[in-house]
């Protein structure tokens, strides 16, 4: 399959989560593989607070999908209305998707914000593909704004405070390093606080970039290990450090 075709394929969520996009390695594996790599490929648990995320970034980027998400008026996901209309789902409560609309009204009324977001030449969940050391990775950048040439990527923290640790703890250095590398441009984040409603813009220095890079060169390493090894025996495996 051509790159151009690979790459219009991605663009939906079934292939990109699904069997083809598996064939690649993203940002998401690289605490897998760095932390337990024979649990590479299974699936994540899924959790309310990723569904409010995915709420954010649908209502900013792609406004028109936002009729696949499931809202239900209950307090919490342990009362009977809920259990009765969820019907074992994970579904959104009401006052969740209240509280997140309010951060993306306080976004989007920043000017700096809104212009990023809405420029004249911009590009929304675009997917990108590259072989960095060896091995193929996917991605797909939130915003790409071809006229400030910046792949900006949306996120919501609970304390703004921390978010240059969170940043770290959360593999964005790796993050950084591999859209830079899919899509050529740098990368800057764009942040808001979930409780504050403060909004922080966060460019990328060398310096973790550079740990980024090593965390995907680690990565890389474990997965050639464990998956292109045909000598390797997983149950040999044994971690071994100096304390």
């Amino acid at each position: 399959m051509k790159r151009k075709d690979e790459l219009n394929k991605l663009r939906e969520d079934k292939h990109y989560y699904g069997k083809f996009g598996k064939q690649f390695l993203s940002n998401s594996d690289i605490s897998t593989l760095l932390t337990n790599p024979l649990s590479l490929g299974t699936p994540m648990e899924n959790r309310p607070a990723f569904l409010i995320g995915g709420y954010f970034h649908t209502a900013i980027l792609e406004p028109e999908k936002l009729k696949n998400f499931k809202i239900i008026e209950a307090t919490t996901r342990n009362t009977k209305a809920y259990k009765e209309i969820s019907n074992g789902e994970i579904c959104l409560l009401q006052h969740e998707v209240d509280k997140t609309e309010l951060l993306i009204d306080k976004m989007m009324s920043n000017e700096v914000c809104k212009s990023l977001i809405r420029g004249e030449n911009v590009e929304y969940e675009v997917p990108g593909i590259a072989e960095i050391f060896g091995v193929n990775w996917k991605g797909k950048a939130d915003i790409i704004n071809h006229d400030e040439k910046l792949i900006i990527d949306l996120k919501t923290t609970a304390d703004i405070s921390k978010f240059k640790y969170s940043a770290t703890k959360y593999n964005y250095n790796s993050q950084a390093y591999i859209y830079q590398k899919l899509f050529g441009y740098e990368m800057i984040f764009m942040v808001i606080d979930k409780n504050t409603h403060q909004i922080g813009i966060y460019d990328c220095s060398d310096q973790f970039l550079s740990y980024g890079e090593e965390k995907v060169q680690q990565a890389v390493e474990q997965y050639k290990l464990f998956f292109n090894n045909p000598d390797f025996e997983p149950d040999n495996y044994f971690i071994n450090k100096t304390l």
